[in-house]
């Protein structure tokens, strides 16, 4: 399986979309941008998206 973003840009992304008020629930990350979601959950399968 191909990771396409590092675990520091999955963070950077996801700390964007947060300080853009987007929402950062796993059903709209996964949504709007799958490879973002993809590379989260293999670098954080555990983290619980709200």
């Amino acid at each position: 399986m191909e990771i396409p973003l590092e675990a520091d840009e999955v963070l950077s992304r996801i700390k964007k979309l947060q300080s853009d008020g987007s929402s950062i629930s796993k059903k709209q990350v996964k949504q709007s941008d799958p490879e973002l979601m993809r590379s989260a959950l293999f670098f954080f399968p555990s983290w619980s998206m709200h």
